[in-house]
């Protein structure tokens, strides 16, 4: 089945949760309101159906290839990189001043989802460039401006993130990597990284790769790591490509899915130092590398949102074609399509209410986002930059953990030809398990959610948002059958949240264990009310547009699916509060001799 946009659910979302119009009143963004977003968003879903979601199947079965020390993308990427980059997709969210078109993240949020549902190992490419765009306009001298970033924005060069060495994953205070200066502003690089995301390949004629080094003499652990720039071909002082620098591709990776992506072990130095330029100060590598980390854990977030949809898509063809059994209500005489049994109907729901779920949840984090770098009032940016970065964690880690349930839902829902290949239902699943890997594991999603934005602030944001949601059940509970039933599992959920919230400020200094073996509960706890919350808000949205006659099918469907997450989805919250709150002791009881 061909991949269709939900254009009418982004624009729910846009519409009403993220209130588009309010975004367009900020300074800058005079232009993004909800006409804008509709323009954008149907001219990119016909670039997504039509250019990148016919590639997807073919290029998991003929991935990218190694030779030498190039990379070859799977046939069909570089002709449609050269039509993302002209159309301008790269450049959406970015400052005009480096030739984008500034529009807001509400917007460019959606244009993500629909790039990643069309084909995830293409997207890869361009998440990667907008993590060092941000990279460089928050630290980058003006030089390393003007030479790499009107580049960049338009697509003509690529970037890359290089942290992971062979000897340090997720801890980076043991990279090896070193830098020497020369005494003429320019460093040599030395060292090998590894799980480098489109670290080679043929589709732009530069890749601009941000490097964290030591340079000699730095102290020790994560205080000693600096950012470079470190471009594959040496930029002229007119602009131009000039020789090749000492940076190569020596192997990609072989991998369980995201197969097309060539996925680089690069080396840089083996013949004499590969040049590299300072980003910013010396020893604040790592302070620098965060932006283009929370910049790229939001959009992995999003790309999990993108694979559920997939799925749903393509499960819910398959229910309503394949043919199997008799209803048990007898609705149809003899073998009906399974999409008529119960249980199909609630494995399809499931996904459903979890993509709409997160979808929204994503929205109203990238309005938040919009409203904190450019509301002109600091009070205001202040409050939604502590919202902004509670949800970060969400996004990412939730969403990419939902992302698991629903492929593999969708692969239970085809039955026996889900784990044939060739149904293509299997690529989903195995393309989404990375999403809950790269960018920090869930775990350290969650570690970050419980020690910088719970526990940092004695649980003051976590608790607004508590008084949010309540603030949403106040409204629901004046409203229909629908709307009072989901206010009574929303208000379960929240009181299980606050009491998650209250044992995490309680034991994480205390006692760290108690409070971090319980991270990730808490992590799923908190992502399943706040997507809760959204859907219960978009309830109210679509009951007041129902009343008034407007689009009854999408509106009742909305209003469907929020109650089937309140009723089945909510209830899990009572079980991780319990797992977080009562069962903290069991997480280290066992002695390690005893594994």
């Amino acid at each position: 089945m061909s991949y269709q946009a939900p254009i009418k659910d982004f624009l729910f979302n846009i519409e009403h949760l993220a209130r588009i119009e309010e975004v367009a009143k900020l300074p800058g963004f005079e232009d993004a309101g909800l006409e804008t977003a509709q323009a954008v968003l149907e001219e990119c879903a016909r670039f997504n159906e039509q250019v990148v979601a016919p590639l997807n199947f073919e290029a998991d079965k003929a991935p990218s290839s190694h030779s030498g020390t190039s990379v070859t993308t799977s046939k069909g990427f570089k002709e449609a990189y050269k039509q993302f980059a002209e159309g301008g997709w790269q450049g959406l969210q970015h400052p005009t001043d480096f030739g984008g078109q500034g529009l807001p993240k509400t917007i460019g949020a959606a244009c993500v989802e629909m790039l990643n549902s069309a084909n995830l190992s293409f997207a890869l490419c361009p998440l990667l460039t907008d993590g060092a765009i941000e990279a460089l306009l928050t630290a980058g001298s003006d030089r390393l401006k003007s030479t790499y970033l009107e580049k960049l924005v338009s697509g003509q060069w690529t970037g890359t993130m290089n942290l992971t060495e062979p000897q340090a994953g997720s801890d980076l205070a043991a990279v090896r990597t070193r830098a020497e200066p020369q005494g003429d502003g320019t460093y040599k690089i030395f060292g090998t990284k590894i799980f480098i995301t489109y670290g080679e390949h043929d589709m732009a004629e530069n890749i601009v790769h941000l490097v964290l080094a030591r340079v000699q003499g730095a102290p020790e652990g994560v205080k000693g790591i600096s950012l470079f720039v470190v471009p594959k071909f040496m930029v002229q002082g007119d602009g131009s490509l000039g020789e090749r620098n000492d940076a190569y591709c020596v192997s990609i990776e072989h991998k369980l899915g995201i197969k097309a992506s060539p996925t680089a072990v690069l080396q840089f130095g083996d013949h004499g130092g590969a040049v590299g330029y300072l980003v910013g100060e010396e020893n604040r590598g790592l302070e620098y590398m965060f932006i283009m980390m929370n910049a790229a854990r939001y959009g992995v977030g999003v790309q999990g949102i993108a694979m559920a949809e997939r799925a749903y898509q393509k499960a819910v063809a398959y229910a309503k074609e394949r043919v199997q059994s008799r209803p048990v209500d007898g609705s149809v005489k003899g073998a009906a399509t399974i999409i008529h049994h119960p249980d199909v109907r609630r494995m399809l729901m499931t996904m459903r209410a979890l993509t709409e779920g997160c979808r929204a949840m994503a929205s109203t984090a990238a309005a938040a986002y919009d409203a904190a770098h450019h509301d002109p009032d600091a009070r205001v940016r202040q409050q939604n930059q502590a919202f902004y970065e509670f949800m970060v964690p969400l996004v990412k880690g939730y969403s990419t953990e939902m992302s698991q349930e629903a492929t593999s839902l969708g692969v239970q829902v085809h039955g026996g030809m889900g784990f044939i290949e060739e149904t293509g239902a299997a690529q989903y699943y195995r393309d989404a398990k990375i999403l809950t890997i790269y960018e920090g594991t869930t775990a350290i999603q969650a570690n970050d959610l419980v020690g910088r934005k719970t526990g940092r602030d004695g649980g003051q944001t976590a608790k607004a948002i508590a008084a949010h949601v309540e603030a949403t059940e106040k409204q629901l509970a004046h409203g229909s059958h629908d709307a009072k039933a989901v206010a009574h599992h929303l208000s379960k959920a929240r009181h299980a949240f606050a009491e998650a919230v209250d044992f995490m400020v309680g034991q994480a200094r205390t006692d760290p264990n108690a409070a971090y073996g319980g991270s990730v509960p808490y992590l799923m706890l908190a992502g399943n009310l706040v997507a809760g919350w959204q859907l219960a808000r978009a309830l109210l949205v679509a009951e007041a547009e129902l009343a008034h006659g407007k689009d009854a099918a999408f509106m009742k469907a909305k209003i469907a699916t929020a109650r089937f997450y309140a009723e089945h989805i909510l209830p899990r919250t009572a079980g991780l509060r319990d797992a977080i709150v009562d069962g903290a002791g069991s997480v280290t009881a066992m002695a390690l001799e005893s594994f």
